[in-house]
């Protein structure tokens, strides 16, 4: 009895876990992994590429960040609006291939240039070389355009709809969502890393690009399956300007003759009536017009939302050089801090936002899910201090009265650029990560180890230490705008929405990088940490207008996430 009883017990466990292992749920939680892998990866090493191709010079990387901002910025409402127009599958299936293609079309021609980049340089007077480097920003830029539709139809559409309407499992979806793009976010720059430093640029774009190539076939799989598992996938809800005429349509069709009826709906045609057959055809002009009106729409859409303050403050976070980015290491490095000791911060930084992940799910469990947002965004803030404080302690090189265009204008004068340079010539310089890089582009200045800086560290501690602490409060603030917008914007607008608001982080971001290209010079940083700060704290002064608006004077009371509702008219989560 008792090895029947445990035998019983060890083919539960096993069905169950297989149960899982094939539930629609960790099969999108597998695609997604891949997907954010590669795209992390991706994002690593093109910017690695762009500067190596340059000649040690940010310029190429700044142009290509500005593209892309830009081209989210124009286009999110009109990707959304595709995305809302056409079937689940057909979109992440489309958006994946564009994806993937792109990556490993941009990696082959990154392989190219670096094998022969002093042929391209001597061909028409290096244009040849400069419409590589046009071709391949223009390329990547496609690549994340179709890296937003995926994002936007996977982690706003089809998340919803497996989690079936359950805000509980929604919310701990999209916190496991959240800690796989923390764990990747690390982990996939170190592996590409490691490649690149062991290796050389040219493997590296090989690596990129076979492994974007099995990627994107396993991911196409995977998407179908998870479609076939969850029906509601298939059924998607009109938008609500055709919903409306539709109803329209309906209700004329009981007030005609029994003749007429079925000639309105689903295209039916009577035979014996001839004026219904010509519908007129939308001219050039219009058709032309059409994502101009798209694109006001969804703006127009996205003010009339009841979580458009709730948007906007999280969008407005994006306005900082207080995260782990190029600029902020670039920083790190001017004062003296190196590459081994920046993948340790950057390693304790995805913890933190894994353990924002963990406080974001308990948190809504007990005071609610609006509530949740007014505590992340102070405990944000609160660590933020750290970074103000440090712009006024000893070791912080603020120095207003130095000129921003200074460390330009000995670039433009030095005679020989490192372009001229193959990075394969000097792998142990280029690749090597315990390396301190000056800001003159000669290579005799840039070399591995250099001695620390005799400055005070106080300043980056500090600096540093607010950056990775208020990580916690970001991650828990983002996850709780994410649901916000799940949960109050209706399934046929769920597209164009979160396309907007993608254009808006999108704007705040290029606001980022135009103030960093103004104020480039290391003492200008603190002046860049405060107005950061500022902009923070701005976002979430919106978010707590929102919850001000939205919960009343019950805004202080905690409650579970039951008994709270985001707006009049909420109801459970639309999944048809």
């Amino acid at each position: 009895m008792t090895k029947a009883r445990e035998q019983n017990h060890q083919g539960g466990c096993c069905g169950s876990l297989t149960n899982y292992l094939t539930s629609a749920k960790f099969l999108l939680y597998l695609g997604h992994s891949l997907s954010t892998w590669g795209d992390r990866m991706w994002h690593f090493a093109v910017s690695v590429f762009l500067v190596e191709l340059y000649g040690n010079s940010l310029l190429l990387t700044a142009v290509y960040g500005l593209v892309v901002a830009g081209s989210v910025l124009v286009l999110g409402a009109i990707i959304g609006d595709w995305v809302d127009k056409n079937s689940r599958l057909k979109v992440a299936q489309t958006a994946l291939v564009v994806q993937n293609v792109s990556v490993i079309l941009c990696g082959i021609i990154l392989m190219m240039v670096f094998l022969h980049k002093n042929e391209l340089l001597t061909m028409y007077h290096g244009w040849v070389l400069t419409s590589c480097y046009i071709l391949i920003i223009t390329i990547a830029n496609i690549a994340n355009l179709a890296s937003t539709a995926t994002a936007i139809t996977i982690q706003r559409d089809w998340i919803v709809v497996v989690a079936g309407g359950d805000r509980s499992k929604l919310a701990d979806m999209n916190a496991t969502v959240r800690r796989i793009d923390q764990l990747t976010n690390i982990l996939a720059p170190m592996a590409v890393g490691q490649i690149m430093t062991f290796g050389s640029a040219v493997i590296g774009c090989g690596f990129i690009s076979g492994w974007n190539f099995m990627s994107m076939c396993v991911e196409y799989f995977l998407l179908w399956k998870v479609y076939q598992k969850t029906p509601a996938l298939a059924v998607k809800a009109l938008p609500k300007i055709e919903g409306a005429e539709l109803k329209q349509l309906n209700l004329h069709k009981e007030t005609e003759p029994k003749s007429l009826e079925g000639t309105h709906l689903m295209g039916a045609k009577d035979p014996n009536i001839h004026e219904l057959e010509d519908e007129q055809e939308p001219s050039c002009a219009s058709q032309m017009a059409e994502p101009f009106r798209t694109f006001r729409d969804g703006w127009v859409s996205y003010y009339n939302q009841p979580v458009f303050l709730a948007g906007m403050g999280l969008a407005f976070l994006y306005m900082t050089v207080l995260g782990f980015d190029c600029i902020t290491t670039g920083y790190a490095y001017t004062q003296g801090l190196s590459g081994s000791i920046l993948s340790i911060l950057m390693g304790t930084s995805a913890i933190t936002g894994i353990m924002g992940t963990m406080a974001f799910t308990w948190l809504r469990r007990k005071c609610g899910l609006v509530r949740t947002g007014l505590i992340s965004g102070f405990a944000q803030l609160s660590c933020l201090i750290l970074c103000v404080i440090s712009v006024f302690m000893p070791g912080s090189p603020l120095d207003l009265s130095v000129s921003p265009f200074e460390d330009i204008h000995s670039r433009l004068i030095q005679a020989e650029p490192l372009s001229t340079i193959r990075p394969t010539d000097i792998p142990e310089i280029i690749f090597t990560p315990e390396m301190h890089m000056s800001n003159v582009s000669d290579p005799a200045t840039i070399v591995p180890e250099m001695s620390p800086k005799s400055v005070p560290i106080v300043s980056v501690s500090l600096l540093f230490a607010g950056v990775i602490a208020a990580r916690i409060g970001l991650w828990s603030f983002d996850l709780t705008v994410t649901q916000l917008l799940q949960e109050n914007v209706i399934e046929s607008e769920r597209g164009v929405i979160n396309g907007v608001q993608n254009s808006m982080n999108y704007l705040l971001d290029l606001l980022h990088f135009i103030m960093v290209i103004l104020a480039p010079n290391p003492e200008a940083f603190g002046l860049l940490v405060l107005i950061s700060v500022s902009f923070v704290a701005m976002g979430h002064i919106m978010y707590f207008r929102f919850a001000q608006k939205t919960l009343g004077s019950k805004m202080f009371a905690c409650c579970p996430e039951e008994k709270e509702v985001t707006n009049e008219n909420q109801t459970n989560i639309s999944v048809v």
